[in-house]
């Protein structure tokens, strides 16, 4: 199902400890392509790296800090209009930063971007059953008849 978001109404984004998150910077791009290649599959990849082509790019990214001081690691990675102008997604956290707000907050910057570029909703498209939830939170509708027959996500090859 795809779902409909009004961005004007977005909450702020949240704020969390000891991560980051930002653009993608092109000094980046090849090692997010990467990371996105190895923990999501090529299909996600292609589709960031076309939202990294775009100016301003439209591809932001989750990067977690150690409390120490210590090492950075890409956490995750939030898109817009990469399979199509207005669309949100593809996104995804790492397994091992799941259920600690990093999706909401990628989703929340994104949105946020996507409201400063001059859109006034977004579609979320294809969303999975885990993730309407998060969604449906801060606001999403579904978009009556927007089955996987009409998803602009079909394979067309």
């Amino acid at each position: 199902m795809d779902l409909l978001i009004n961005l004007c109404a977005v909450p702020d984004p949240l704020i969390l400890p000891d991560v980051t998150i930002h653009r993608v910077l092109p000094p980046n791009f090849g090692r997010v392509r990467a990371f996105i290649r190895e923990t999501f599959g090529d299909g996600w990849a292609e589709e960031a790296g076309y939202a990294m082509c775009h100016q301003p790019v439209s591809c932001y990214i989750a990067v977690k800090c150690s409390s120490t001081g210590g090492a950075k690691q890409l956490a995750g990675f939030a898109c817009y209009d990469a399979t199509a102008r207005g669309y949100f997604g593809p996104t995804g956290v790492a397994e091992r930063f799941r259920r600690q707000g990093i999706g909401e907050a990628l989703l929340l910057h994104t949105l946020r971007g996507m409201r400063e570029n001059g859109y006034g909703y977004a579609i979320i498209g294809w969303t999975s059953d885990m993730a309407v939830g998060m969604y449906k939170k801060i606001g999403a509708v579904e978009i009556p008849g927007s089955g996987a027959k009409n998803t602009l996500y079909k394979n067309l090859l």
